[in-house]
């Protein structure tokens, strides 16, 4: 068996031994169930109420199951920090690096290891959301667009980008250390700084440009579906709309913020001597 089979073999272990990933696993899941379920009711039941503004089946059903990934990338962030700042509090980073005294390749597998843990947390989520939101698009007579395969490529893309942010909250954790200062910034980012800059941002032309680099706006633009973004549709002349990324450029974005994340914390606290 090859030092990385080894090391993957691990680190696989260690997330296992713990509780953390299946906890999270069933909060992201009830959490787009919740999200999904409302946002098709409003698409659904609540379209007359809207003042008739309709929208094509297939977008309410993307927009609908990709809340996953427009309210639920903090569940994988917060997988990554934790995982990377509880090995650095209870200090067992010290003897996996004796076991592997090959730093780069315990960074190497365990940012592996956490993009399929990270893949694992979409698949609970992507099951809540299409679950909850699929049974109430159809309950009020709309479309749950199942059978298309605009559909299934978009849970694919939400998948990938779960796991996406696992890596990079694993690279926050290294950078952080601190267990609860990790999770603080996690939630604030997430849930209300990057939310109030993204609605600012629509009032100029020059800010819904720079806003589009945010990780939130380059993850809807790589999913390609978005409450957010997508009710811009029903005012084309919402700034925010102007030059979007496109799937493959937030795919980049999205890559690189996992990147430069991993990168830092390898350069900055990785080559250190662990306390």
């Amino acid at each position: 068996m090859s030092r990385l089979a080894r090391s993957l073999s691990a680190e696989s272990r260690k997330v296992r031994s713990t509780k953390l990933w299946w906890i999270l696993a069933i909060v992201l899941s009830g959490y787009s169930a919740m999200m999904a379920a409302m946002f098709a009711f409003i698409f659904g039941a609540m379209s007359d109420q809207m003042g008739g503004a309709a929208l094509p089946a297939q977008d309410v059903a993307n927009m609908i199951y990709a809340s996953v990934s427009t309210f639920g990338y903090v569940i994988p962030l917060l997988l990554g920090a934790l995982m990377a700042t509880g090995e650095l509090r209870h200090r067992t980073l010290g003897l996996t690096f004796t076991l592997e005294p090959r730093r780069g390749v315990v960074l190497l597998s365990k940012t592996i290891v956490l993009l399929g843990f990270g893949v694992v947390l979409g698949v609970a989520g992507l099951a809540g959301a299409v679950g909850a939101g699929g049974a109430v698009l159809a309950a009020t007579d709309g479309d749950p667009m199942l059978g298309s395969g605009e559909t299934w490529l978009l849970v694919l893309r939400v998948l990938a980008a779960i796991g996406l942010w696992a890596i990079i909250g694993f690279g926050v954790g290294v950078l952080v250390r601190n267990q609860a200062f990790a999770i603080v910034l996690a939630l604030v980012f997430t849930q209300f700084l990057e939310p109030v800059l993204r609605t600012g941002a629509q009032f100029w032309e020059w800010s819904a440009q720079v806003a589009k680099f945010l990780p939130g706006a380059a993850t809807d633009a790589f999913v390609g579906a978005s409450v957010m973004t997508g009710m811009s549709s029903l005012d084309p002349s919402a700034a925010e709309d102007s030059g979007a990324l496109g799937i493959w450029g937030g795919l980049l974005v999205l890559i690189a913020y996992a990147v430069v994340a991993v990168a830092a914390g390898w350069a900055l606290r990785w080559r250190r001597d662990v306390a």
